[in-house]
């Protein structure tokens, strides 16, 4: 089934009437607004749409629009007959799941919109936060349509707190709130202190109207008062202020999408881009999201404008909005930690001071990644900063205990292509690439290991040793499933990992041998990523740890080391830099755990906050913090941000992994972790192997990697897809070999209409998941991903 759809057409204005409670006037407003724009705009269709409805059916809203508003099309789409919340009404009966529902809303309003320019007015029921048919409350049900709000207020006592109450959670759900309606009182006079405060904090304009008559015991006398109230209110000044002000913000928002692209253009400087190569034509406009769907402009095809086409699609978040977005993007408990933590403290400042998020968040760090090296959390402000407080924790660290001085060039040991982020110190600890050898200050500071990576070639799982190195690491090696490369103990019990350690030691010797100097062991592990999405041989990795921890001798000369602390570092701290791979991207707390090899200091961000707000944090062992421990305040870790451990990135980042561990401990993944999913990746039958596995399926990856002429080799594991084409144009962040896919991926479904953002890294185009995203969704996007491969 097709993601949910936006509900916005030029022609067809689309309007959500909400309620601050039940029984505060929705129908009767909804009625007034129905008479009035079938009366203004005659030549334009106008409809009542009921989503839900419960009660007798005689007694139904769309009943009431019938008498009411002659001329007026009606549809309830699920009517229940007990007179309770639809939850409790539906019990026993056919309940659609949500995305069920807003489908069928979706199609409604696009056949009403295929017709030509009218309005459709769809009134929710009882209060904001009622439940839908399966539970799930309307504010957040409905929010991924991206319609336009009327809400009506209550005028009755306690209606003031109801109505800000109510207006707060919409707003808070991403909601767009344009007027709000509410009836005369003079007894309460609920309208004017409305009218003042929301003009005065929200600038959202409050109109009311006369209650209707009561209601008359003779039901034909009651239907003709009632008539004659929504005759004389339809065609008051007030109400058509209302439909005009609706019809002028309709109006303006598509203008201001579909103006965006060209003035972003102009006005934008954009990260990652060389703008000589771009046009307004290839910018996406994002008019919101929800879940693991952007909703995005549909570029025009030619000069005429269609106005019965759709202006938004949805668009599967492919990049997981660069690496962060694990939640679902408009997580409502996430939007909530972020407003608890901003209402409770705004921002405070850290040093010498605690507050409850950032020591719960530490608490919870530490604890989940069961390591016992580590024992300290420094907050910093996103990945980069991270590592970069990592690497001066480190060299800190060898320099005391190598007696080195502060002027020595300490250099970093780490892999090819690895990438730690883009300011400058953490720029130096990479190879020279296309990221950084036009940056003037560049100074890579270091060795990089090459390495052997791993791929599904032709259905089988290949471990492809880097053609230089082919006479020291051997020929390519072959493996039947992905667990057996992940079986770290029994290849070490096969004495694989010698040929490996023999190699490093060598380019270490060489290295120090000639005078060079080094302070930090720092690489992603597992997944090299903005590098180019390579599955690294874990056992290589490892490896790596190994060899520079029991190379003290060799790295540098200083008395015997303390070995009373089992949690000390040893040879050279080693730093894992887990800002793309760690907390469930690649389906475990911590990536460490696939090497069983234990960092000295790591690093985290991303997922961290679910992908709602920057932070990062380094963890760091006992024995690198004491490095900075003097009577000195000069040799203290004399780094730090403005916002440093700000408790709303805190609170939300407690909420995030609370919530990921949650869902690990309530097996919310165990459908990619079944053998009919996932195939060859894991080993489901053989326990004592590695517990791998991908929200993407076996089927997929067999099927890609058989796709020969175009493909190079795939992998997935966690949350990735990764797909390395073919390149004639040689390989690298340069090549455009993947351009053409990611291009057959955005056009799209024309007939479903959605279609799938991702972005490329050279030849190789990846698709990331959330960890929310469902099995549902995912081979839709495999069927894409399929078709667009065929048609290459």
């Amino acid at each position: 089934m097709a993601p949910a759809h936006p509900l916005l057409w030029r022609s067809l204005r689309v309007i959500q009437v909400y309620g601050a409670n039940t029984d505060v006037g929705k129908t009767v407003f909804t009625t007034i607004l129905c008479r009035a724009a079938n009366d203004i705009w005659k030549n334009e269709p106008t409809t009542f749409l009921k989503p839900v409805s419960t009660g007798p059916g005689d007694e139904a809203d769309d009943r009431h629009i019938e008498r009411h508003a002659p001329g007026v099309d009606r549809r309830t789409l699920l009517q229940y007959d007990l007179a309770m919340s639809p939850h409790a009404a539906a019990k026993g009966k056919s309940i659609p799941s949500d995305k069920e529902l807003l489908s069928k809303i979706y199609q409604f309003a696009s056949r009403k919109a295929a017709h030509g320019p009218g309005w459709l007015f769809i009134e929710t029921a009882g209060g904001v936060h009622s439940p839908g048919p399966i539970g799930t409350t309307q504010a957040d049900l409905y929010a991924a349509l991206r319609c336009p709000v009327v809400l009506i207020a209550d005028s009755k006592l306690g209606g003031i707190s109801l109505t800000i109450s109510a207006f707060e959670s919409l707003k808070l759900r991403g909601y767009d709130v344009e007027t709000i309606l509410v009836f005369q009182d003079s007894k309460y006079d609920n309208e004017q202190y409305l009218k003042d405060y929301f003009a005065t904090h929200h600038g959202v304009p409050v109109t009311s109207l006369p209650k209707p008559p009561p209601k008359v015991n003779d039901r034909d006398v009651d239907v003709k008062v009632m008539s004659q109230y929504y005759r004389d209110k339809s065609k008051s000044r007030i109400t058509r202020s209302v439909l005009d002000h609706l019809n002028r913000k309709h109006q303006e928002r598509i203008e201001r999408l579909e103006s965006m692209p060209g003035a972003a253009y102009r006005q934008i400087w954009y990260p990652f881009t060389q703008h000589k190569l771009i046009s307004p034509e290839t910018i996406v406009a994002i008019d919101g999201a929800r879940g693991d769907f952007f909703q995005t402009l549909i570029p025009r095809t030619g000069t005429a404008i269609e106005k019965n086409e759709p202006v938004l699609q949805p668009s599967f978040d492919g990049s997981a909005s660069w690496w962060t977005q694990g939640l679902g993007h408009g997580n409502t408990s996430l939007t909530i930690a972020a407003a608890y933590a901003a209402g409770r403290y705004g921002h405070v400042m850290f040093a010498g001071a605690i507050h409850e998020p950032a020591l719960a968040l530490a608490e919870v760090l530490l604890d989940g990644m069961k390591n016992p090296r580590l024992t300290r959390v420094f907050y910093s402000d996103n990945g980069s900063t991270g590592v970069e407080v990592a690497v001066k924790m480190a060299l800190r660290a060898a320099r005391l205990r190598y007696g080195w001085s502060a002027n020595t060039d300490i250099g970093i040991i780490g892999l090819k292509g690895g990438y730690h982020g883009d300011t400058i110190g953490a720029m130096d600890c990479a190879e020279p690439s296309t990221y950084n050898e036009n940056i003037e200050w560049y100074n890579g500071r270091g060795i990089w290991f090459d390495y052997p990576s791993v791929k599904c070639t032709r259905g089988q799982w290949v471990i492809g040793m880097p053609e230089t190195l082919r006479a020291e690491l051997g020929n390519d090696l072959v493996f039947g499933d992905l667990s057996e490369i992940f079986d770290i103990d029994s290849r070490e019990s096969r004495k694989e990992h010698t040929v490996y350690e023999k190699y490093i030691e060598r380019r270490l010797v060489h290295h120090i041998s000639n005078g060079r100097k080094f302070g930090a062991l720092l690489m992603e592990p597992v997944v090299i990523g903005a590098g180019g999405m390579e599955l690294v041989d874990p056992l290589f990795q490892r490896a790596l740890v190994n060899v520079v921890r029991r190379s003290a001798d060799l790295l540098g000369s200083c008395p015997k080391p303390d070995t009373s602390d089992p949690a000390g570092w040893t040879g050279l701290p080693v730093i894992f830099d887990e800002v793309f791979t760690g907390l469930y991207r690649l389906g475990r707390f911590t990536a460490s755990s696939f090497l069983k090899s234990e960092a000295d200091i790591s690093v985290h961000a991303k997922l961290l906050t679910g992908g709602l707000v920057p932070l990062s944090t380094t963890l760091a062992s006992d024995s690198i913090f004491k490095a900075f421990e003097s009577g000195d305040k000069a040799d203290a870790l004399l780094h730090g941000h403005s916002y440093t451990a700000h408790a709303i990135g805190c609170q939300v980042a407690l909420e995030s992994v609370r919530q990921m561990q949650a869902m690990e401990r309530r097996g919310e993944w165990d459908w990619a972790k079944d053998g009919n999913w996932s195939g060859s990746l894991g080993s489901p039958s053989n326990p004592a192997k590695p517990d791998l596995w991908s929200i993407w399926p076996w089927d997929l990856l067999n099927w890609i990697s058989n796709q020969t002429q175009l493909v190079a080799g795939t992998w997935a594991l966690g949350s990735i897809l990764a797909i390395h084409m073919n390149a004639a144009d040689g390989l690298g962040y340069k090549s455009t070999a993947a351009l053409k896919l990611q291009r057959a991926l955005l056009d799209g479904d024309k007939e479903e209409m959605w279609n799938v953002h991702s972005r490329v890294l050279g030849n190789v185009l990846y698709i990331m998941g959330s960890q929310k995203t469902t099995k549902e969704d995912i081979s839709g996007i495999a069927s894409r991903v399929q078709r667009a491969l065929t048609l290459h």
